[in-house]
């Protein structure tokens, strides 16, 4: 097995203010300019939850520009 597998970490869901996901290990502070996204659980549940609501890989200021040049305004869901 390999440690992934074995991991007994639990993981917290974070992003940053430019609505960029990872995971982050919950014992420890979080690094500056991220937030807890609020799901917390083993590391495979924290990165299907991001799979799941992280569907627009641009970061939130270019999605603004684009939005902004289009004439609309920016989905801001992520």
């Amino acid at each position: 097995m390999t440690d992934e597998q074995t991991d007994g970490r639990t993981y917290l869901v974070v992003l940053n203010d430019e609505e960029q996901y990872s995971i982050w290990w919950a014992d420890r502070d979080l690094p500056a300019g991220w937030r807890a996204e609020g799901t917390e659980g083993t590391r495979d549940e924290c990165l299907a939850r991001i799979t799941e609501v992280w569907t627009d890989m641009r970061p939130l200021s270019l999605r603004q520009r684009m939005a902004a040049a289009a004439g609309g305004t920016a989905d801001a869901a992520g």
